[in-house]
């Protein structure tokens, strides 16, 4: 793993997820994030690794290795912060208490297949993005 990446694990069948996989490489224009599936073989390391339990955290985690690790509505807050343009002001959502923010945001997780449906498999990135997706 290079110096100074974070890795981004997301659901790789979830619609939701994976289109905001695709904004996030969009607005990373100081190339921070690497991405893996929670599937991946790789995915189920890291997760196993920190004790994530997958039943309870299903769509994103964010980890800086060595340092700490994010779920929920909490990785979406630091994964914004790091976005070109306006996406790091939505940090100041970190004054609302975690408990009150994962309502929301386990609200939509619970509803993603529903409203935005699921893929038959992960997504295969394309080769120019091949290098940002680990495992």
């Amino acid at each position: 793993m290079e110096e100074g990446k974070k890795i981004i694990l997301f659901d790789g069948v979830c619609n939701l997820c994976n289109g905001v996989i695709q904004f996030v490489i969009k607005r990373d224009k100081k190339d921070i994030f690497r991405y893996a599936a929670l599937q991946s073989e790789l995915g189920e390391q890291l997760t196993k690794e920190r004790g994530i339990d997958t039943s309870k955290v299903d769509s994103f985690v964010l980890i800086e290795p060595g340092t700490a690790y994010f779920i929920k509505s909490d990785a979406a807050l630091e994964i914004a912060g790091d976005l070109k343009g306006l996406w790091p002001v939505f940090t100041i959502f970190k004054w609302v208490p975690t408990s009150i923010r994962n309502v929301v945001y386990d609200f939509v997780a619970r509803n993603r297949y529903k409203w935005f449906g699921r893929k038959d498999q992960c997504m295969i990135p394309t080769p120019e993005l091949q290098a940002k997706f680990l495992g």
